[in-house]
Order: C-alpha cells, then structure tokens, then sequence
C-alpha cells in the first residue's frame, strides 16, 4: 500500500502453498540443529547421571551380555573362530538398532507435548534419540576393540570402513524410528507391540548364533528377506571377517537403508501437523 512516504509491503502466509514438507523438515532439523544437540547431550547426561558408574554402563552392558552368551553359547557353537567378537560385533549394531529406535517411540509419543509450548521441527525428537544412541554406539567401540586385543583378534584395514557402515546403519534406524513413530501417536499400543517385535526380529538374525545352523530350506527366508542381516553384516564383516562387506550385502544393505529413510521421513512429515493435536 502506498502512504506517501514510501511503500509498505505486506506479506501473507499461505499454509496451503508451503511446498514440500520432506524438504521443509530437512531445512528445520539444519535450522535447529543446536537445538538438537542440546535434546543429545540432555538424553545422554541424565540417562547416566545418578549412575556410580555413569558412562562406563554403556561399555559394560554389551561386554557383560557377550560374557554370558560366550559362556552359554561357546560349548553349543564351537566351531565359530573368535566366537567373543563374532557376537560383540553383532550386539553391537542390534543394541543400537533397537534402543534408539525405541527411544525414538517412547520420545515421540511421551516427549511431544513439547511441541504445544514451542515451535521445533516434529523430527527432532527421532533425529535426537538416534543422535544418543550414535554416540553411544561410538562409545561401544573402545571395549570391542579391548576385546580384538585382548582376543589377540586381527586388527585390518577394513575398519577404516566402519564409518561407512555406521552411515547405514544410522540412516535405516532413523527411518524405522520416524515410521513406527508416525503409527505410535495414533496407535499407542505400538510401542509395546515394537518391543515384541524386536525380541522375535533380534532371534530371527543371526547375530549369537552363525547362519550355517540355518536349514538350507528356510535360510533363504529368515536371511535374505530380514533387513537387519545385511546392517548387522554391513558393520560385522569389517570387524570380525576383517574384509569390505560384499558387494551383495553392501548394495542390499544401502538400498534397504535409503529407501527406508525416505519411507519414513515422507510419510513422518506428511503427517507432522497432526502431532500437536494428538499429544
């Protein structure tokens, strides 16, 4: 409008003309990532806080669960050559699968409230919990490497893939957490029935046990329908086989990871404006 000493320029928000909401998330998330970061370091400090050991347990809990397998499991699965690494590893990369994705859940549904006080993109709280559960997987890595030492395991150069393969694995995870948290704010029950999931999922992977023991008959079915055999062989190989993961492991695991991730991001960010009101 003009007044005479100059031109005022209104602008008018149009909610119906935003663009992609995918891309609108992405922009908040960089936008916010200070933000984030705090959600990390809150997530990490209090989980250990009034612990006599405080980090320390995230070293320990794998190391005391690889100690009771081994004892359990060594006599059963023998044959397995460094059968101590063989499991870490894979507990490894299924404990961060697991508690970050469920993390994920529990935030989205329990945390969201949040959103009725102040603006954050809806996704902070998924990126936030896999972001503590990254750092406590890279935590993690010190005592496997004790282990590899103290084993007198072979240290190779395939371990300067592991980056790679933590790229994956967290991608997969994020996708998984925005999915199933999209389900759990209309569906609470989601949660819980997660949690059972998990347990089955972990069992049909061959992460305490080699996949060898697998009947020829249906070892097609629980290995290369499972995703969670390609990401725990995407950072299993590097470690214990010391060798680059194959190329079929390799393209399988990327590809079930990046369309998992756009899966998830897509349809959290289709829905993310209902949140506030079903928290």
């Amino acid at each position: 409008m003009n007044s005479g000493k100059g031109i005022e320029i209104q602008q008018v928000y149009d909610s119906a003309n935003r663009g992609s909401l995918a891309l609108e998330e992405l922009r908040g998330i960089i936008n916010y990532r200070d933000l984030i970061w705090q959600l990390v370091r809150r997530d990490v400090i209090t989980r250990y806080k009034r612990s006599i050991l405080g980090f320390a347990w995230t070293m320990l809990n794998p190391l005391g669960t690889m100690l009771i397998l081994t004892i359990v499991f060594s006599n059963l699965f023998h044959a397995v050559e460094g059968y101590p690494i063989y499991i870490l590893s894979g507990l490894v990369a299924w404990n961060f699968f697991s508690q970050s994705t469920t993390a994920s859940l529990v935030q989205n549904v329990w945390g969201s409230s949040l959103l009725h006080r102040i603006y954050l993109p809806r996704t902070a709280f998924t990126v936030a919990a896999i972001g503590t559960g990254l750092v406590n997987l890279l935590l993690t890595l010190l005592p496997l490497m004790v282990i590899m030492l103290f084993t007198r395991h072979s240290f190779s150069s395939a371990l300067l893939f592991l980056p790679v393969s933590i790229a994956i694995l967290v991608a997969f995870a994020l996708g998984v957490g925005l999915f199933f948290s999209t389900l759990a704010l209309y569906f609470p029950d989601v949660v819980e029935m997660y949690q059972i999931g998990l347990t089955a999922l972990m069992y049909l992977t061959p992460i305490i046990y080699p996949k060898e023991i697998l009947p020829e008959a249906t070892r097609f079915l629980l290995l290369r329908l499972n995703p969670m055999y390609y990401l725990v062989e995407i950072f299993r190989q590097p470690v214990y086989e010391g060798i680059i993961p194959g190329s079929d492991v390799f393209i399988a695991g990327g590809l079930i990871a990046a369309l998992t991730l756009s899966l998830g991001w897509i349809v959290f960010s289709w829905k993310a404006n209902e949140f506030t009101y079903r928290t």
